[in-house]
């Protein structure tokens, strides 16, 4: 295990909800945190897990954008991530183990990047994206299965000259969050289950979030 990962629990007990995971990570980030850090939720159910950070720890709130590029006939197997501003990891490992043509990648990374400017556009305007240039960021999501995404997002951060990024999760499986933990400069993950197929089987009440309830967020937290 690296010296940066803290690993709360390996229990398999699901969240209740998202609200839920947020305040428990709130409790473990409590002696991180100072007036200047920022969290970013990715959207849209790290949105929720943020919002209740943010509001616990009196902090500032904001997005990160990344998508996840799926492989073909799998789309929730990710051999890649588009970042907001445009640039892509591709995973090469991956990318050799379902034999993708560079054509439909390069369809995809056209397809999520759309994604990525029409949730700029619709975001943007509620919230104006945070300058992070040497300030500490809490970036979080409601959990994670490759993490994929979410390495593209802490990669696009590096971009940004941020100071320190601590990666706090809800939930993750152990290979990824040994892999990610070599990304940020700190990991928080609550639960590292011996068994994962995916994010959702680790929460009660798990629904889609929509981009009003993104919207509401940012709002209420956005400051």
């Amino acid at each position: 295990m690296t010296k940066n990962l803290r690993i709360i629990s390996r229990s398999s007990e699901p969240f209740k909800n998202r609200v839920e995971a947020g305040k428990l990570l709130a409790k473990e980030l409590r002696q991180k945190a100072n007036s200047g850090t920022v969290v970013l939720g990715v959207p849209r159910g790290g949105v929720v897990v943020a919002g209740e950070i943010a509001g616990i720890l009196s902090l500032e709130m904001d997005i990160v954008l990344s998508r996840k590029i799926g492989a073909p006939f799998n789309p929730e197997y990710a051999i890649g991530a588009v970042s907001e501003d445009g640039k892509a990891f591709i995973n090469p490992e991956a990318l050799r183990e379902v034999n993708s043509e560079d054509e439909y990648v390069k369809k995809e990374k056209e397809l999520q990047t759309t994604e990525i400017k029409r949730r700029s556009e619709l975001y943007r305007r509620i919230k104006p994206k945070v300058i992070i240039k040497d300030r500490t960021v809490i970036i979080c999501d409601d959990g994670v299965a490759t993490g994929t995404t979410m390495q593209a997002a802490i990669w696009a951060l590096r971009q940004e000259s941020c100071g320190k990024i601590i990666l706090a999760l809800p939930v993750a499986p152990y290979e990824t969050i040994i892999r990610l933990s070599k990304e940020a400069d700190e990991t928080i993950v609550l639960r590292v289950p011996e068994f994962f197929a995916a994010v959702g089987q680790f929460y009660l009440d798990f629904p889609q979030i929509e981009d009003s309830e993104v919207i509401e967020i940012l709002k209420r937290y956005g400051k």
